[in-house]
């Protein structure tokens, strides 16, 4: 059952009400059970001090004390007199054994007596703890234990009981006032609720009123309120939104237009079809293959009752629930068949009823012209990442050649000494050193190896290569990366973490995806020479895309290195080839993957594989 705002505030009053004089009533009740626990005990302590005293005076020295005291007319009297004590059920003098040798129950002499709890223990727990134990015991009796001395010699212990039964009967006497008072309480905050749910919902009715009319189309709707509190505010502000709906109603109109227009001109073929299965709208798309599809026209007489696109229109009519997507044929004006990514949608009202199914129809062909460019698109910018590292690694060394080789001719050049003898000048040629001209012979070799180097490096790199693709679990996967993986980490004191589901799979070359994830994984362990921690995962993403973690604890990367770490030849190792993230780079652009990575220097690495699932 709908319960109103009025209903709300006089349910919320007299809970809160209700709560107050329940908890009072709770501590007045607690109250009254640390008392009633106080009375008996403090008549316990007199009857067990009137006992004592009398036993004192009943033993003598050469009787036998037990007997004495059993037989004794006036302590029979005092236990006898326990029985008209409130709350007092039995007293008795017990031995040491527990056997009861004077008890206001004859029968029970001579008899063990089985011990009941400590009334001491309760009276020191708090009040509430108090009320409980009261009222969660069925009847259980309490005793008041007093040892029953004899100079230095116990003789046994005088026990007085204490029944919580006749102790919690006092306290529903005296629970009845505090219930009457709840009663009145309660009523009095119901009427008063009620009063001041009238007083303060009339302006919300009008409030209503005004959002009613606003929901019937009307513009312009003024709501008169009082401006002397919260409500004379939102009245205002109703009439400021009001006024802005109408200025507004020309500028939605103009962006319906807009908005049919864009339909107008989607690639994607776009219908709705009314609840009794009639179109209703279909965009010029949608008409180029269907001709027949103006509004008006059942479904099932655009195609045929075993059609794809029926089937999901009746489903989505019947369930309520978005069907698809799937792949449906469909046969054009010339004869030649065409296939469409179809998809439908319920579409409601404000109301929440179904007024329709919106029909998507995408042209697959178009898709994998944008997924093409898109590939393109990557391997270009590979191809960029793979120019600029051949043309910086081939300019060093041909600088070098050069200065090398004008070096050498300017040696075999011949340089003139120009000397005086007597009065005549003396020209000899400048002697030609051929170790000189051998070092440069030798620099201008060791480039050239250098060079043959660069250009094998980027027919390893470039050289095309069959992708043998297949269904790839990344468990099986890593089962054999790891225990390669796994000296190089011990050697660097690194934590390895490898967590995966042994359910995902990715369409990928299994010889390469190995290779690029322990290029990953090994340069992970030698940025941490120091130990850290290696974590490798794997996890389901959008899109049917599967994301691969190599994560690190190592130096990670500068700054101005990360964008960098992809080029061929590019290290920041001594003694690196460039090559092993390079190929890491490539292996994914050939699997239309994407790679990120994420680094802050002192704090770690993470590369980010994502690759397509199979």
């Amino acid at each position: 059952m709908r319960l109103g705002i009025k209903g709300k505030q006089v349910l919320g009053v007299t809970i809160i009400v209700g709560l107050v004089v329940i908890g009072l009533s709770a501590i007045d009740l607690a109250r009254i059970a640390r008392v009633s626990l106080n009375e008996s005990a403090a008549r316990a302590d007199l009857l067990s001090n009137a006992i004592f005293h009398r036993a004192r005076e009943v033993v003598r020295e050469g009787v036998d004390p037990y007997e004495a005291l059993a037989a004794d007319a006036g302590l029979r009297s005092i236990l006898e007199a326990s029985l008209y004590s409130d709350s007092v059920t039995f007293a008795a003098i017990v031995d040491a054994d527990g056997i009861a040798v004077a008890h206001v129950d004859r029968t029970l002499q001579g008899k063990p007596l089985r011990p009941g709890g400590d009334l001491s223990l309760l009276l020191s727990r708090p009040q509430s703890t108090q009320l409980l134990a009261l009222y969660s015991d069925q009847g259980r009796n309490l005793e008041l234990r007093r040892p029953l001395l004899f100079g230095d010699v116990q003789l046994g212990s005088i026990r007085i009981g204490v029944s919580t039964l006749l102790i919690r009967d006092a306290l529903n006497r005296a629970l009845a006032p505090a219930l009457i008072t709840a009663v009145v309480a309660l009523g009095v905050s119901i009427v008063g609720a009620v009063i001041l749910a009238q007083l303060l919902l009339r302006p919300i009715h009008v409030i209503r009123s005004g959002l009613t009319r606003l929901g019937r189309g009307e513009f312009g709707v003024k709501l008169d309120l009082k401006q002397d509190d919260e409500f004379g505010e939102l009245g205002t502000f109703f009439n400021t939104v009001s006024e802005q709906l109408s200025a507004d109603r020309s500028q939605m109109a103009g962006q319906v237009a807009n908005l049919e227009s864009a339909v107008q001109h989607l690639e994607d073929a776009v219908a709705i079809v009314g609840p009794k299965g009639a179109l209703l709208f279909a965009n010029p798309a949608f008409r180029g293959l269907i001709p027949a599809g103006v509004p008006g026209t059942p479904l099932k007489e655009l195609v045929p009752m075993d059609h794809p696109l029926y089937r999901l229109a009746e489903e989505t009519l019947a369930m309520r629930q978005a069907r698809g997507p799937i792949a449906a044929p469909f046969v054009m004006a010339r004869g030649e068949t065409v296939e469409r990514l179809m998809s439908t949608h319920p579409v409601h009202d404000a109301a929440g009823e179904l007024v329709g199914v919106m029909l998507t129809l995408r042209n697959l062909e178009y898709l994998a012209q944008v997924e093409s460019t898109v590939r393109y698109s990557r391997k270009l910018a590979a191809l960029g990442r793979l120019s600029a590292g051949v043309a910086h690694e081939v300019k060093n060394p041909l600088n070098s050649m050069m200065i090398h080789l004008e070096l050498l001719r300017q040696k075999f050049m011949a340089r003139p000494l120009v000397g005086v003898a007597g009065r005549r000048a003396v020209v000899e040629p400048q002697p030609f050193d051929p170790a000189d001209a051998i070092q440069h012979v030798d620099i201008i070799a060791g480039e050239i190896r250098r060079l043959d180097e660069v250009v094998q490096g980027f027919l390893k790199f470039s050289r095309p290569e069959d992708l043998k693709l297949q269904p790839l679990a990344l468990s099986v996967l890593f089962g054999e990366v790891i225990p390669i993986i796994r000296p190089e980490a011990a050697r660097n004191s690194v934590d390895l973490t490898f967590e995966c589901d042994g359910a995902i799979e990715v369409n990928g070359d299994p010889a390469m995806l190995r290779q690029a994830f322990l290029n990953l994984a090994l340069n992970a362990c030698q940025a941490m020479p120091g130990g850290g921690t290696l974590r490798i995962g794997c996890e389901k993403a959008r899109g049917n895309r599967v994301i691969i973690t190599v994560a690190d604890s190592g130096v990670g990367i500068k700054p101005e290195h990360l964008k960098r770490i992809f080029d061929l030849y590019f290290t920041t190792k001594t003694g690196g080839s460039g090559i092993g993230l390079s190929m890491v780079y490539r292996t994914v652009q050939m699997h239309d993957g994407e790679i990120e990575v994420q680094s802050t220097p002192g704090k770690g690495t993470t590369f980010r594989v994502i690759l397509p699932q199979a």
